[in-house]
């Protein structure tokens, strides 16, 4: 009997529509190791792939054939490793494009509105004003990824009648985005914005692409959203343009290290809000992963089919 392994803790109306679409499978599931870990050199698909697995299904002749990630990035995967023995992979990319979205308008308006400020000021029972001046309605956004998570952002962008600028790798145009611009570009983009949102994957192509540079071509008054991965900027210089005032200020979700440092001059900056990544966190985070992703490509895949669904290019290392 072919077996499939979810490591998560799924509901049971979860796990039995899995096996209606995988009829004669033996379907394991469990967060926990001792679920799966006796399972793993035998198992044919893996959904919620963990690095303890690494030992017993790559560098073997194990049966593994696809991965199924629960996050959307795959940069903490080795690749390598399973393009070399032909392992399909597909992510959760799409999961997240309604929290995320929120909480980046939720920093943007946090920003703009000063509400951090303000919750600071409660703490200490301050009545001050602040200076609070700023608007957030048809302003410019750049948002520089124009995945799932940037085509919700521009959506709602158009809510607030902002104009919406879009950077992508393809330069392929996208609905409610007003102008669309490719990678090479990004600095014709950076002057004209007031809000810029970094959602780009880590790849070697993204890796420290907002540094000194960068940040100098944004406006002073600018605010920079960062909910993709903290290596794509250069931690270092983004410091050095907040404290000099080089940009308005920032709202981070991700960071070169995590957990963040203690010593880190973010925690104690002023106009910086940050989060411990977990802008895609939600309640229907588990629902949308089997519903909208895993079961359409377990059925192809059972077909005898590549799963259609965020099959990971490992060329493009997404």
């Amino acid at each position: 009997m072919k077996k499939l392994i979810i490591a998560q803790n799924i509901e049971k109306e979860q796990i039995e529509h899995i096996q209606q679409a995988a009829p004669g499978w033996e379907v394991i599931t469990g967060k926990e190791p001792e679920h799966w870990e006796n399972h793993l050199e035998d198992a044919e698909i893996i959904a919620g792939w963990k690095r303890s697995m690494e030992g017993k299904t790559l560098g073997s002749p194990a049966a593994l054939r696809w991965i199924q990630t629960w996050s959307a990035g795959v940069d903490s995967l080795p690749l390598k490793e399973m393009e070399s023995q032909d392992i399909l992979v597909t992510s959760a990319n799409g999961v997240h494009a309604y929290p995320i979205s929120e909480t980046i308008f939720a920093m943007m308006l946090g920003l703009t509105r000063k509400i951090h400020t303000y919750v600071k000021n409660q703490e200490q029972k301050e009545w001050a004003h602040s200076g609070l001046k700023l608007e957030i309605h048809e302003k410019t956004i750049g948002i520089i990824g124009v995945g799932a998570i940037g085509k919700e952002t521009a959506k709602i962008a158009k809510a607030f009648g902002m104009r919406v600028l879009g950077v992508r790798h393809s330069g392929k145009e996208a609905e409610y985005v007003d102008e669309m611009f490719k990678t090479e570009q990004l600095h014709d983009v950076l002057p004209q914005c007031d809000y810029v949102v970094n959602t780009v994957p880590l790849t070697s192509e993204t890796r420290g692409m907002f540094g000194q540079t960068e940040f100098q071509l944004m406006k002073e008054s600018a605010f920079l959203i960062n909910i993709g991965r903290g290596k794509t900027i250069k931690e270092q210089d983004l410091i050095k343009a907040l404290e000099s005032g080089s940009i308005a200020g920032a709202g981070l979700d991700v960071f070169v290290h995590e957990p963040l440092e203690k010593d880190s001059p973010l925690w104690k900056m002023e106009n910086v809000i940050i989060t411990p990544h977990t802008a895609g966190s939600t309640e229907f985070y588990n629902k949308r992963v089997i519903e909208d992703i895993f079961i359409p490509n377990l059925k192809e895949y059972i077909s005898g089919n590549q799963p259609p669904v965020n099959l990971v290019d490992y060329q493009k290392g997404y």
